[in-house]
C-alpha cells in the first residue's frame, strides 16, 4: 500500500503534536510544585542519612565555646636511646 502526502493529514497530525503540547504544559504547571516538593524532600533524607551517620551526638551538659578532650593522650611514650653512634665534630682553621 502506497501512502500519498495530504494536506488533511498533514494538518491533522500538527494538531494533535500541538494539543499533546499544550496539555503537557498544563499538566506540568499543576504538577510541579508537588513533584519539586517530593524531590526536595528525598534529596533531604538522603542528605540527613549521609550527615547523620559521621555526626557524633553533642552531649547535653558541655556549654558553648567549652573545650572537651575525650581522651587524654598517654604520657608513656619512650624516646629510643639508641639512636646510632655519636661523632664528635671539630672545626678546621
Amino acid at each position: 500500500m502506497i501512502y500519498t502526502l495530504s494536506v488533511v493529514g498533514l494538518a491533522r497530525t500538527l494538531l494533535w503534536i500541538i494539543g499533546i503540547y499544550f496539555v503537557v504544559k498544563i499538566l506540568s504547571r499543576l504538577f510541579a510544585p508537588f513533584l519539586v516538593k517530593y524531590a526536595a524532600k528525598k534529596m533531604e533524607q538522603k542528605f540527613g542519612q549521609q550527615f547523620g551517620a559521621n555526626q557524633r551526638p553533642q552531649q547535653p551538659n558541655q556549654k558553648e565555646g567549652e573545650t572537651v578532650i575525650d581522651k587524654m593522650p598517654s604520657n608513656t611514650t619512650s624516646s629510643n636511646k639508641k639512636v646510632g653512634e655519636y661523632i664528635d665534630y671539630e672545626e678546621i682553621d
